[in-house]
């Protein structure tokens, strides 16, 4: 039998992590804890001194930040390598203010760079070219848009200069100069709006139909101003790598997949070219471009068995740094030097994990009832065998998004307790091609949950999983997919948790954050209309079902959650309580749609854990 991991070990602190190098390749920020609570840290990037490790000077490490309360998430450097930011919102209520640190101060300043309450702002541009200034987006004067304002860093003047006519997102190019903006149209679709200069009237460029909008995105404007490049479902199925040309719209195909979207491009710091591109299928493929990183990809790829991501580099584009994806282990991250084709090792995040026995993340697939091809990973516990398990169907959020191979700490928690973790990418779910997206248009608890329920029925027919002994459990898509499963098919599973999983379509749909108002009609093709589609939509609602239930429930929700209200899991426990139905409810006071602090997530897990031991019989941490 394997040594239990720790609860503390899984999911509190990590003890460094979310690296990120200074422009000028001198410093190295990260995330660690400070009496424990989550800060920024700094320290600088050496070599040679019995002090240095892994290319850092440790003992000079100081922390910028003295967050106290719910910790510090998202951080990035100014390109004047002087200002560190960060965002922070207050419970979990996700109106973010951007906040800095001054370095160069001797107390480390902090300022409030977005000082007014109820607002949610963005980082929207930051460029070497332009060192001394960024571009933030904040819906101050209408809460439902973003306008854009220019932030000087050395007087912290914030000064608007353009107000939103209704558009969701806008384009700065290396100038910080707003030369493209994303248009919502009412079928959901979006027109890809440009402009020559800044003071030039808008022009559609292109229109993005509803159905390729998962699949469509902004890589960067080109060096020279005269093309976009994109990844872009256009005349395709799958996301493909292209140039746009900005005068008349055409479009010219850089790398595809049949099978996958394009995930990302890695472009040049200076030409803006692209020189890797990522595709996401079981794991990351890579697409080498420019030969000039072909070697330094190479020997990257030598360093670790997982799958390479580029975490940062310096401006002068001689240093980088690299985290591994790792589904077995912690992830490791490397400072390579491109002149001597060399890495130093400064951390892993959580280095605790490497005294126990984890489990690797195996990718299967199916085909559903209809004849579609699911894709997804199982986690089996170590030295337990593979047949007749009790397992956990773990449902990822979204619903326009996937599981990925990689550490899962939810699914080493399931494994090392005894249970199949299975995690499948359900229609809707992104990256496997538009068509695979809009096969979950109005299926939330229809086609969608079908695929889930044919995942456990290829688990159970695999002789993997004892079919009395299956629990679904997920948070916010995969909470509402874990209430539905309770509701309308109860004999399927043994019990449920619902992490901030909405129970009412239509009250959801009506207490949306009001900064989604402009997509909010791509949301519709999704889910369905509040008022036109309400039968519809009470129809795929748990709460219309709740009498149904026959399996014991988990709810936790959190307070302050913006996306899936309080209200949402008090009406289902509402109605559990009427009808006598046996559930236990977590209200946490002081968090949103998900738990940030860790003594909130150890809570959490320790009775998910004893709830899920009850019913299926696996290990429980004392």
């Amino acid at each position: 039998m394997v040594e239990l991991i720790p609860r503390s070990v899984l999911f509190g602190n990590p003890e460094r992590t979310s690296p990120q190098l200074s422009p000028d390749g001198t410093q190295l920020a990260w995330i660690a804890p400070l009496d424990g609570v989550l800060n920024v840290w700094v320290a600088p990037v050496a070599a040679g001194s019995e002090h240095v490790a892994g290319g850092v000077d440790w003992d000079a490490a100081r922390a910028l930040t003295q967050d106290a309360d719910r910790g510090i998430r998202f951080f990035g450097w100014a390109h004047d390598n002087r200002h560190v930011f960060y965002i922070q919102d207050a419970g979990g209520d996700e109106n973010w203010r951007l906040y800095d640190v001054d370095l160069a101060s001797p107390g480390l300043d902090r300022r409030d760079l977005t000082p007014f309450e109820g607002i949610h702002a963005m980082l929207l541009g930051a460029s070497k070219r332009k060192p001394g200034e960024v571009l933030v987006g904040m819906n101050k004067d209408n809460p439902q848009l973003h306008d854009v304002y220019r932030l000087d860093l050395g007087s912290g003047e914030l000064v608007k200069e353009i107000a939103n006519p209704g558009y969701a997102g806008w384009l700065a190019d290396e100038d910080l100069r707003v030369l493209g903006a994303i248009a919502p149209l009412p079928d959901g679709s979006f027109d890809l709006l440009v402009r020559d200069y800044e003071t030039a009237d808008w022009r559609t460029l292109l229109t993005i139909p509803a159905e390729d909008a998962t699949s469509t995105d902004v890589v960067t404007f080109s060096e020279d101003g005269q093309s976009l490049l994109m990844i872009s479902a256009a005349g395709s199925n799958t996301g493909r790598l292209a140039r746009v040309d900005l005068a008349t719209g055409a479009q010219t195909v850089i790398t595809e997949d049949p099978d996958a979207d394009v995930s990302g491009a890695l472009v040049h710091p200076d030409t803006l070219e692209p020189q890797i591109v990522t595709i996401l299928k079981e794991r990351t493929e890579y697409v080498v471009l420019d030969p000039s990183v072909a070697d330094d990809f190479k020997a990257i790829r030598a360093l670790h068995p997982g799958d390479p991501r580029l975490a940062g580099r310096d401006d002068a584009d001689t240093t980088w740094l690299v985290g591994f994806t790792n589904d077995a282990g912690p992830v490791p991250y490397y400072l390579y030097d491109r002149a001597t084709k060399t890495a130093s090792f400064p951390f892993e995040h959580q280095p605790a994990l490497a005294g126990y026995e984890l489990a690797p993340m195996e990718p299967f697939t199916f085909t559903a009832r209809d004849g579609l091809v699911v894709h997804g990973y199982v986690t089996f516990p170590p030295g337990q065998g593979r047949q007749g398990l009790p397992a956990v169907l773990n449902v990822h959020g979204g619903p326009q998004a996937r599981d990925v191979w990689g550490f899962n700490p939810e699914a080493q928690w399931l494994a090392n307790r005894g249970y199949l973790c299975v995690q499948v990418n359900y229609r809707g779910s992104v990256g496997y091609g538009k068509a695979f997206v809009t096969a979950g248009d109005r299926e939330w608890g229809g086609k969608m949950h079908d695929d889930l329920i044919d995942a456990v029925g290829y688990i159970v027919g695999q002789g993997w999983a004892d079919r009395s002994r299956v629990a679904i459990y997920g948070g916010s898509y995969g909470g509402y997919a874990a209430l539905v499963g309770a509701t309308f098919t109860p004999d399927v599973f043994r019990c449920a948790v619902d992490i901030v999983g909405p129970s009412n379509l239509k009250t959801l749909l009506e207490t949306i954050p009001p900064y989604w108002a402009p997509a909010v009609a791509a949301l519709y093709r999704r889910v369905g209309h509040p008022v036109d589609d309400e039968a519809f939509l009470w129809s795929r609602s748990p709460l219309s079902r709740a009498r149904d239930i026959r399996i014991p429930l988990l709810i936790a929700q959190g307070a302050n959650d913006p996306r899936v209200k309080q209200s949402e899991s008090e009406q289902i426990v509402a109605a559990l309580s009427e009808a006598g139905i046996e559930h236990e409810y977590m209200l946490f006071p002081d968090e949103g749609h998900g738990f940030a602090k860790p003594a909130n997530r150890i809570k959490f897990y320790t009775a998910a854990e004893q709830f899920l031991a009850r019913y299926l019989g696996g290990r429980y941490e004392e």
